[in-house]
């Protein structure tokens, strides 16, 4: 075993014109949420606890768009989605649909260890939280200003969004002058603003882990389901590695982009880095995306194909990392 290593994503596509104040707030938040989860590996807490502790805590923060600041629907309300995999067995839990659940990556995990299902969604995922006793609030607690803006701008720009914290007031700034060549299933989206949370960890018993939250879209379609809560697509954890995706969702699901790491690595022989390196540059046609992955002998590493990912790494070596950009 190579010791523990972890990886936090806060979403891939980046506007380059964001501004810095907003930049360093989201290294700031990564950097809490890395140290969060190398505390829990330094006591020995096993994989699958730290990425639901570090997902809880980003679905927490409305910074990113999971939990509370998650993405509007087009009917002004918001719908979220998670999942979460435990490697040894392949256990998994995931959710969509959730309205009122403060944190959706919990509830996934009780998906995986007090029900007899892989995933529940809407009402039936609704009534399972209160069943469960977690925590609810009402929907208002998730609707925050900077989205209530965003969701205007998509309605008055007549697209799909990826949502990112844009203040007001640099609206006109965001992306002005950039082309988006990111297109959704024919219709154009802007690809500068992530979407997605993720955590990954390896421990030190070389347990693969992985987790992923989201609150989906810009003015998505109600009901619009996403890659992940999918696993296999947004999420995979196994006895090799652990893998949690983000950017364009309907690229992930095509391209089942988080198993075909764990894949390429089984079947072909890769290290993590070449699979890594592999997936993005083969199984993702046009689609913008990126994501984060470690290896059951400690290795980590990340990957995207857009101008930027919000992320951050560390490994029981010493090595740490907090970027954006390439």
């Amino acid at each position: 075993m190579g010791g523990w290593a972890i990886a936090v994503h806060g979403g891939a596509g980046v506007d380059p014109n964001l501004p810095l104040e907003r930049q360093e707030e989201a290294k700031q938040l990564l950097t809490r949420c890395l140290n969060l989860g190398i505390s829990a590996l330094n006591s020995n807490v096993p994989a699958i606890d730290v990425v639901e502790l570090v997902v809880r805590e980003l679905e927490t923060d409305p910074l990113f768009n999971s939990g509370r600041g998650s993405a509007l629907t087009e009917k002004g309300t918001v719908e979220m989605e998670a999942s979460i995999m435990d490697g040894p067995k392949r256990r998994c839990g995931a959710v969509s649909g959730l309205t009122t659940v403060k944190n959706p990556i919990s509830l996934a995990r009780l998906v995986m260890d007090k029900s007899p299902h892989s995933y529940i969604a809407f009402s039936g995922a609704e009534d399972f939280a209160r069943q469960q006793g977690v925590e609810v609030v009402d929907n208002e607690y998730f609707v925050t200003p900077d989205n209530v803006g965003m969701l205007k701008l998509a309605k008055e720009a007549n697209t799909i969004l990826f949502d990112y914290r844009i203040p007001s007031s640099a609206y006109e700034t965001c992306g002005s002058g950039v082309e988006s060549p990111l297109q959704m299933n024919g219709l154009p989206i802007s690809v500068y603003a992530p979407e997605t949370v993720g955590c990954v960890v390896v421990d030190r018993e070389g347990r693969c882990a992985a987790a992923t939250s989201t609150g989906g879209l810009m003015n998505k379609m109600t009901g619009r389901i996403g890659d992940s809560p999918l696993i296999g697509a947004g999420t995979y954890a196994c006895d090799v590695c652990g893998v949690s995706c983000t950017g364009e969702g309907e690229a992930i699901i095509r391209g089942t982009l988080a198993r075909e790491v764990a894949a390429v690595m089984e079947y072909k022989g890769l290290k993590l880095h070449q699979a890594v390196d592999f997936v993005i540059k083969h199984r993702l046609d046009e689609g913008k995306a990126g994501l984060i992955a470690v290896s059951n002998t400690g290795e980590v590493a990340c990957g995207f194909n857009c101008n930027g990912m919000f992320r951050a790494c560390a490994t029981e070596d010493g090595f740490m990392e907090v970027a954006i950009w390439d």
